[in-house]
């Protein structure tokens, strides 16, 4: 059933639109809705003449009134910064407080109150941890105790000594089961959490697999085809361009042959490690294939785009590194051109390593534009 749209945005205006937050609203908007129950609860009370009006009236804006200021804390996001913004803990001892000054009133109608309790110590069974529900629980069994004891002194007529002992000993023993029933909830809950957060961290690096070089650190081919293709897409909106430069580690070949491939991809390592002090945040580089790799200069005209990659070139040939016991300098052959509006990728792709190949076959070590 589709709901109206003002009961939308009823709903919005007391519950914000944030999904957590509704949460916590909600929760707090039920426990008022609890006590606003009982307040009628303890208005009948009075109509049979077995409460005291005035009392009751002080007792009903007291607790009525101390859940929906708890419920406009929430509401205004002042509990935010708490450990507990919903005040699951501090709610449940303001209503066991009023629950306990409701006894005190309801006269021969009390065990009602009983009931009550008990649901308020359920809104604590799956938002705190045992220990915090024993100690609510605790909290709850001797201020009802104090309660009983003054009552049996001050109406012993009404609460008599042998029925507050009966009451006493029910919630003596019915409230530590609730507290151990909240610890084997607990823990459930423990073990779900931990299972929700491996499953984050089993598919973040699933993830991290699919899209990353396992060798460099790299964003793979694969991922870095998508992002082109999105940043051609983007382009087509915008009316913006971007360069593309394919690069190539000289004599990448003869450093396997000669050192090994543990030595090869120490190069490939040291090159990435380089690369990512100079390449710009707004750019992005990826291991095209062996020693080749691919970088998009985004929002990126051919002359400044040909500087970017003419200050790696330079950056990487400067800087002589030890791989296999050995000093070895490595260079770069690059191509770059800049995509042409409406062409694919794979069209500025190929333009790009023609000029690569054309960077080679001039002796290396130098960027070409097409």
């Amino acid at each position: 059933m589709i709901q109206a749209p003002w009961f939308r945005r009823l709903g919005d205006a007391l519950l914000t639109t944030d999904p957590v937050q509704r949460v916590r609203l909600a929760q707090a908007g039920l426990a008022t809705a609890l006590m606003f129950a009982s307040v009628l609860g303890m208005q009948y009370v009075v109509w049979l003449g077995d409460a005291p009006t005035v009392p009751v009236r002080w007792w009903t804006l007291l607790s009525l009134g101390g859940l929906l200021v708890f419920f406009g804390a929430i509401r205004a996001g002042w509990t935010l910064e708490l450990p507990d913004p919903s005040l699951t803990l501090h709610q449940m001892v303001y209503a066991i407080a009023c629950a306990a000054g409701g006894y005190a009133l309801a006269g021969p109608v009390r065990g009602a109150v009983f009931p009550v309790l008990m649901v308020i110590l359920m809104f604590g069974m799956f938002q705190l941890s045992a220990r915090a529900v024993a100690q609510v629980s605790l909290y709850a069994v001797l201020l009802f105790g104090l309660v009983m004891l003054v009552m049996t002194y001050w109406q012993p007529q009404v609460y008599t000594a042998s029925v507050e002992a009966g009451h006493f000993l029910m919630l003596a023993t019915m409230l530590p089961a609730v507290s151990l029933l909240t610890a084997r909830l607990s823990r459930i809950r423990e073990r779900l959490q931990r299972g929700k957060n491996e499953i984050q961290a089993a598919m973040a690096h699933i993830q991290e697999l699919a899209t990353r070089d396992e060798i460099t650190g790299l964003i793979n081919r694969r991922h870095m085809l998508e992002l082109l293709e999105q940043e051609r897409q983007r382009c087509v909106r915008s009316g913006h361009t971007f360069c593309l430069a394919m690069l190539d580690i000289d004599n990448f070949k003869r450093i396997n042959d000669q050192h090994g491939h543990d030595a090869g991809d120490e190069v490939l390592r040291s090159f990435a490690r380089e690369a990512r002090t100079v390449v710009r945040i707004s750019d992005t580089l990826a291991r095209w294939g062996g020693e080749v790799f691919v970088m998009m200069l985004t929002n990126t005209r051919a002359a400044l785009g040909r500087a970017g990659v003419e200050r790696l070139r330079e950056h990487i040939a400067a800087y002589p590194r030890p791989v296999a016991g050995q000093v070895m300098g490595i260079t770069l052959s690059a191509g770059l051109t800049e995509h042409i509006a409406g062409e694919s990728i794979d069209a500025a792709l190929e333009r790009a390593e023609r000029a690569m190949q054309d960077a080679k076959a001039a002796g290396s070590n130098r960027v070409v534009f097409v």
